[in-house]
């Protein structure tokens, strides 16, 4: 898909050639191999409000794994018997996905886990010394020995073992390091994951958070990071970019407080930005986004990244007066993306307060009308007094109805929304 002569040019997407100058990318660090590891079913669904049935957590597993999403975190078993059913359901689908479970580090929690017939486990523990003494009311020695304990039973079982410090980037530094340590040491890991909990880690110190826990522990690192800052995009590109090899993420990024960092954007950003296919079929996002929207009932902004309703409708004249003149040959002059790319429909011409001349050429050429330049002028202000009047956009059927008492004054059928004249 991506031009190797001008990765940030193609027939898909127009971005910045910065990304790729050598004095940038020369320090790229990236994987070979990046996987997304989906986690709407458990942390997307402890979003204050959302519940998700057993059916609906199926229907959505079902289209993860049909997206191409590498893995599927679908519950804490623990947690009740609907969520263990779930699990056990969603292991059984023999989906073309590894699906996990999560669970704490508590040997109980293993052998649920075992039980559901899953490949894999995410096992959390706090790692800071406060969280675990004050939220937990555990002894640091406590804590490290039930995560030798559980790890070691989850990998004798045959699972794969994600380790899930909570709340490690606020614990300090040397202290997470020496208990990370021990846990790797005497208990079992197959990877580790960088968690920032409450989402407050600053980008400048991604780089350093990835390669010192690489360093110390040496096995594969993930990411789990939260939007507290709106910045779980960018942390998890840049841990991808020292090594990550997984980059966990819900659909619309879902999740407590302000959300998780949402696939969509990660995944077109990696391949957009940094020319990495990942090996998801982003056509598929936003009707995947769409459905969980609506099974979750959390509703969206109308220009969200990637899946918004409105992302792709062109209001302003001068973006107009672009897209009109380059829609032919390139629509990428107007947008990053095409809309295609990620399942949507346009970019398309929409008529409100922020139209402009072309706007009401496009109309007319829609309409079939032909209008003198001053008649251009008296639609496109008769426009913009209605939109104002309705407080939002109007359709073509309203916008015809304008054009129409322009070019033949004496028609006064009224205009839907315009209010007294």
């Amino acid at each position: 898909m991506a031009n190797q002569q001008t990765p940030w040019k193609t027939d898909h997407w127009f971005t910045s050639p910065w990304n790729h100058d050598s004095e940038v990318s020369s320090g790229y660090r990236f994987p070979e191999q990046i996987q997304i590891h989906d986690v709407t079913l458990r942390d997307g669904e402890q979003q204050s409000g959302v519940v998700f049935t057993l059916d609906e957590k199926i229907r959505i597993a079902e289209s993860l794994a049909e997206a191409g999403v590498h893995r599927i975190e679908a519950g804490l078993p623990a947690v009740s018997t609907e969520d263990e059913k779930a699990v056990r359901a969603i292991a059984g689908r023999g989906l073309p996905a590894e699906v996990y479970a999560f669970s704490r580090c508590m040997l109980d929690d293993a052998k649920r886990a075992v039980d559901c017939g899953v490949s894999g486990v995410v096992m959390e523990i706090p790692s800071s010394r406060h969280l675990i003494e004050l939220g937990y009311r555990w002894s640091v020695e406590r804590a490290i020995e039930l995560s030798v304990e559980a790890t070691n039973y989850a990998h004798e079982q045959g699972l794969k073992v994600a380790f899930f410090p909570i709340d490690a980037t606020r614990a300090e530094l040397g202290d997470y390091l020496d208990l990370m340590e021990r846990v790797a040491t005497d208990g079992h890991m197959d990877s580790f994951v960088l968690v920032d909990t409450f989402g407050v880690l600053a980008p400048h110190a991604v780089q350093r958070f990835a390669e010192v826990t690489r360093e110390r522990l040496q096995v594969p690192l993930e990411t789990h990071f939260h939007m507290d800052y709106s910045l779980g995009v960018a942390n998890s590109l840049l841990a991808a970019a020292s090594g990550a090899s997984v980059i966990q993420t819900t659909i619309a990024g879902l999740g407590e407080r302000a959300g998780n960092t949402p696939m969509e954007e990660t995944v077109m950003a990696l391949l957009t930005l940094y020319n990495r296919d990942i090996g998801i079929k982003t056509e598929q996002l936003t009707s995947i986004a769409r459905t969980v929207g609506e099974i979750s009932g959390v509703q969206q902004p109308s220009n969200r990244p990637v899946t918004g309703e409105r992302l792709f409708d062109i209001e302003s004249g001068i973006i107009a007066t672009w897209f009109r003149n380059s829609r032919d040959q390139d629509m990428t002059e107007s947008v990053p993306f095409l809309p295609s790319l990620v399942g949507q429909d346009g970019p398309e011409i929409v008529y409100g307060k922020g139209s402009g001349v072309d706007s009401v050429t496009e109309a007319l050429e829609q309409l079939g009308l032909e209008a003198t330049a001053d008649q251009h002028m008296a639609i496109l202000e008769e426009l913009k007094t209605v939109a104002i009047a309705k407080h939002g956009l109007l359709d073509l059927d309203e916008v015809a109805q304008i054009a129409r008492k322009v070019l033949d004054p004496q028609a006064q059928s009224p205009v839907h929304g315009a209010g007294p004249s």
